[in-house]
């Protein structure tokens, strides 16, 4: 981080949410607003004060545009925690039980169908918001990676391996080598968005690009893929505010 080396806002933005990141594989200044509102601005290295600052100029209007959009798809502050967690993905409740116990270490662990004991402090919300995040990438993988290896029998794709993480950007992603990234979030996305997701990915296998073959490849197995991607895009509205706030 430079934040202290260039101090390119006022302490008002810095309070809400701008963040600046030095990087020496960066080849140029990029910009990003994510769907919480968080603004980050990657800088390569060796790169001026004077040249940063005119570049946050040039996009002030744009990056507020866009800060104001995601305040407007923001997903409403839910009680904390939770009471129950839904999984659309897989038509799952979970019902959240605040287990009795001494000592301060939060768990999360399921102990019935759709029953959760939440064991610990259950004052201290960060350690809770971690608790239920390790939960909830846990869940997502032993949901998610079958239906992804399921889906590739199917139709006939191989891939090399399956990872799954909570990401704040991307819903999932493939590599050169065959590993497919898929976003716990997923959960909380329709069963027919999920499956446009994983065979999104699985094209990837075949076309490491967005080309027209590439494109090719997914309506063939998905036709009503624009519709899905569009719903994917503002998937995040379905996604409770505990997974990624820290607050």
């Amino acid at each position: 981080m430079v934040t202290s080396q260039l101090p390119l806002w006022s302490d008002k933005e810095r309070v809400q949410g701008w963040e600046l990141r030095e990087s020496e594989r960066a080849r140029r200044l990029t910009v990003r607003v994510f769907h919480t509102g968080r603004v980050e601005v990657v800088v390569p290295s060796r790169t001026s004060q004077l040249t940063v600052e005119r570049f946050l100029e040039r996009h002030r209007h744009w990056i507020e545009r866009k800060r104001e959009e995601a305040r407007e798809r923001a997903v409403p502050v839910m009680p904390f925690p939770p009471a129950t967690i839904d999984f659309a993905a897989c038509e799952e409740r979970w019902r959240i039980y605040l287990a009795a116990g001494a000592t301060r270490r939060v768990t999360v662990q399921g102990i019935g169908a759709g029953l959760l004991a939440l064991s610990g402090d259950a004052t201290d919300a960060r350690s809770v918001r971690k608790a239920l995040r390790t939960w909830l990438t846990q869940r997502a993988e032993a949901v998610l990676a079958p239906q992804l290896q399921r889906i590739a029998t199917e139709l006939g794709f191989s891939f090399g391996r399956v990872l799954v993480r909570r990401q704040r950007t991307r819903w999932g992603s493939c590599s050169t080598r065959g590993t497919i990234s898929l976003n716990c979030c997923l959960l909380f996305q329709r069963p027919a968005v999920v499956r446009y997701l994983m065979v999104h990915e699985l094209a990837h296998t075949v076309q490491m690009n967005h080309s027209r073959r590439f494109w090719q490849i997914v309506a063939r197995y998905c036709p009503d893929y624009r519709r899905l991607d569009r719903e994917l895009l503002d998937g995040w509205r379905r996604v409770p505010s505990w997974v990624f706030s820290d607050e």
